[in-house]
């Protein structure tokens, strides 16, 4: 039996998080463009201001319109959380600049060029960037360099890579494999969805059912939406995303059983879902085959990360439909899972 104040408790904990401001998920991307001249290496850092923790966002909003102390901090986060060494020679900054984008679209470029005493045959950087940003912060760094660009992807468990000067281009297998396992780890929205439509999944057989047709139809549409082939604006994707919690959070409630066609719900949503893991790819430019492999990658890291999370749920799910309280466990937390993305809704419709 659930006791009606631990339900108003774990009620209040949910409201709680879905209170703070929650948008695609707990992070925010940064797209690196570093170009290697002789003994220059110029680093160009974009950011999307809207994505950014709120003091941050203010420095550089501020940095950006010509506030001068606003600037000389930004530079100075700038010089601590950038590093670039030529081999095991730390390369010294130099000139740096703030700018916004005459678009009007939020963003801001951060650029500072580093003198190293040597030109660059063992190229390795230093991001730091997540110590300002939040852990979840990630860096994706396209590094042009003779022979090929190569990719990088940083994140606060990867501080650093290396680029071999001279050698055909990469695409840092390991980092966007673990970018896209942190992506779906981070992401909160794509992971409540997953838990609600597994509260009323039923059968072993009908749950794998859903888990395949989220996976293909998220896969589908990340692919197309990384390739070009299609896209949504997030003004539309994450409002949805957070109303597909709602949806199949009311459907648990209303209903007793499982519903015959949950798979449907999974594969519909789940075309959404794959416009939002898109992002995290979607502005590093790279070329076609590089482009192709970093996307498997990424996708690999997602589904891995989706299917630990499914394995470690299952259990608990299973012995759960032996016991008498699963129809008051599975509305209780349908009813906290549709508050939570009834707010998100709300907050990525009208507040966003």
């Amino acid at each position: 039996m659930i006791r009606p104040a631990g339900s108003r408790a774990a009620l209040a904990v949910l409201l709680l998080v879905a209170g703070s401001r929650a948008m695609a998920h707990t992070s925010s991307n940064g797209l690196a463009h570093v170009a290697i001249e002789g003994t220059t290496v110029t680093y160009r850092l974009t950011l999307v201001l809207p994505e950014l923790p709120e003091a941050p966002r203010k420095l550089l909003a501020a940095a950006a319109d010509g506030d001068t102390a606003a600037a000389e901090q930004a530079v100075g986060e700038l010089r601590r959380r950038v590093m670039v060494r030529s081999g095991d020679e730390p390369c010294r900054p130099g000139r740096a600049t703030v700018r916004g984008s005459r678009l009007g679209d939020g963003r801001v470029d951060l650029e500072m060029a580093f003198r190293c005493q040597e030109a660059p045959t063992r190229l390795v950087l230093g991001d730091d960037w997540p110590a300002l940003f939040g852990e979840h912060h990630q860096t994706l760094a396209r590094v042009e360099v003779p022979g090929g660009p190569h990719q990088l992807a940083f994140s606060a468990s990867q501080p650093e890579g290396t680029v071999e000067v001279g050698r055909g281009g990469g695409t840092g297998a390991s980092g966007f494999l673990w970018l896209g396992f942190e992506h779906i780890l981070s992401g909160w929205d794509h992971l409540l969805f997953l838990a609600a439509l597994l509260l009323r999944g039923g059968t072993l057989r009908s749950i794998l059912k859903i888990i395949t047709a989220f996976t293909l139809a998220h896969s589908l549409t990340l692919a197309a939406a990384v390739l070009g082939l299609a896209s949504l604006s997030p003004r539309f994707v994450e409002p949805v995303i957070a109303a597909s919690i709602v949806w199949v959070a009311i459907e648990n409630v209303r209903q007793d059983r499982p519903p015959p066609r949950r798979w449907l719900a999974g594969f519909a949503f789940g075309l959404v879902h794959g416009f939002g893991f898109a992002t995290a790819l979607q502005e590093l430019s790279l070329p076609p085959w590089p482009l192709a492999k970093a996307l498997i990658q990424f996708n690999l890291g997602v589904e891995g990360g989706q299917a630990l999370v499914v394995v470690a749920v299952l259990p608990f799910l299973t012995w759960l439909q032996r016991t008498r309280w699963e129809p008051r466990v599975v509305r209780a937390a349908s009813m906290c899972l549709a508050v939570v993305g009834s707010v998100w809704f709300v907050q990525r419709l009208f507040v966003a």
